[in-house]
């Protein structure tokens, strides 16, 4: 059976109208990326970034090519911290949260 609207388009359409399912999108991403789990922690965040600020925007707010953005967050992409870090700074500031570690043992 064919798939009438793609998955970028379902995510996108609920994190406009599920302020929740935008937080969690990106809270996600996070834990992912600290789990070690850098594949999936990339995946989520490229979804959430194309579900909220989107690449051009991110582009213009990091001072990084929109491709370049693509690519360090596509499957054989390899961020640097610096480049992580400004990201993921973007797109807290763009949500409107702010997150923050807490230690669990």
């Amino acid at each position: 059976m064919a798939l009438t609207r793609s998955f970028k388009d379902t995510v996108k359409a609920r994190a406009e109208c599920d302020p929740a399912f935008r937080d969690a999108l990106l809270t996600e991403a996070v834990d992912q990326l600290l789990a070690g789990n850098i594949e999936t922690g990339k995946a989520v965040l490229r979804d959430d970034i194309n579900a909220t600020i989107g690449f051009e925007r991110l582009a213009e707010e990091t001072g990084t090519s929109s491709k370049s953005l693509m690519r360090m967050l596509g499957p054989a992409g390899n961020p640097t911290a610096t480049n992580l870090f400004s990201v993921l700074r973007s797109v807290q500031k763009t949500s409107g949260i702010q997150l923050s570690v807490a230690v669990g043992r």
